[in-house]
């Protein structure tokens, strides 16, 4: 009988553990762990423990908020179910093998903060669908085999702090709504096919650190109203089809100055360095 107690408690336990999170979020991470290889991670779960501690989920109030498994030997897509995971606020799966392209679903993470699918192989255009994640704070692409243009309404997503889509196929010009990401601090679109003129639209982003636009086919001058730019750390223009070489262009921060030379005009201005 006390046998029978304890087999009975032993699956009570078990049971309680895997109920602590949503049946759709368990299957929303099989569905990765199948689709991406787990057997073959680096560090892989063990689908009979409980989810809190599986490598790289968070667990907050029964609730999935993180998946971290960067640098991790994921091989394969990602599943249209990784969609089902509503509460989750940071992903990160980073410098793997992914494949494919970016899943529709993924407009449901509506609390999404961070996505991070850097030095990836996805392919195909930026969803359009990216523009509802409202929340979203960082968006890293950069490193994959993502073409097309850069969605305008990718520019809808105000909380931006960080925007890196560099190293990858994208063409088209830069939106004029660029502007609206009042927030942003770091652009980088580096090493890509975009052409056209620089937008003076980005001279309004005053919160930007750092200024990355070289090895594309961006064409005109550099907009002057750049000197309003007063906390830019980091701006890197080359490798374009300027009318003129910048890569004379730099940012002093030891002496507080930014220096932006022209063919025949200096513009230097004080840096706020708070």
């Amino acid at each position: 009988m006390k046998t029978f107690t304890l087999i009975v408690i032993s699956f009570l336990i078990t049971v309680f553990a895997y109920a602590t999170v949503s049946k759709t979020e368990k299957n929303a991470l099989l569905a990765l762990y199948k689709a991406t290889n787990g057997n073959a991670w680096k560090t892989t779960w063990d689908l009979k423990t409980p989810i809190d501690t599986w490598y790289g989920v968070k667990v907050e109030n029964d609730k999935i908020v993180e998946i971290d498994l960067f640098f991790n030997n994921l091989q394969g897509v990602l599943p249209q179910e990784i969609g089902d995971l509503v509460y989750i606020k940071k992903i990160n799966l980073a410098f793997n093998k992914i494949t494919g392209t970016l899943p529709e679903s993924i407009k449901n993470l509506k609390e999404l903060k961070s996505l991070e699918l850097f030095l990836n192989q996805i392919e195909g255009h930026i969803p359009n669908e990216l523009a509802g994640l409202e929340k979203l704070e960082t968006l890293k692409l950069y490193s994959n085999k993502l073409d097309g243009i850069i969605p305008a309404e990718l520019m809808k997503l105000t909380n931006l702090k960080v925007l890196l889509l560099g190293s990858n196929f994208l063409t088209g010009t830069i939106p004029t709504e660029i502007m609206a990401l009042i927030k942003l601090e770091e652009l980088s679109l580096i090493d890509n096919k975009l052409e056209g003129e620089i937008p003076i639209e980005i001279a309004q982003l005053t919160n930007l650190k750092e200024l990355i636009l070289s090895s594309n086919q961006f064409t005109g001058t550099l907009p002057m109203e750049f000197v309003q730019l007063t906390k830019l750390q980091l701006l890197m223009v080359n490798d374009n089809n300027l009318v003129q070489d910048y890569d004379d262009i730099f940012v002093r921060v030891k002496t507080g100055k930014f220096n932006m030379n022209l063919e025949n005009v200096t513009a230097e201005l004080d840096i706020d360095k708070d």
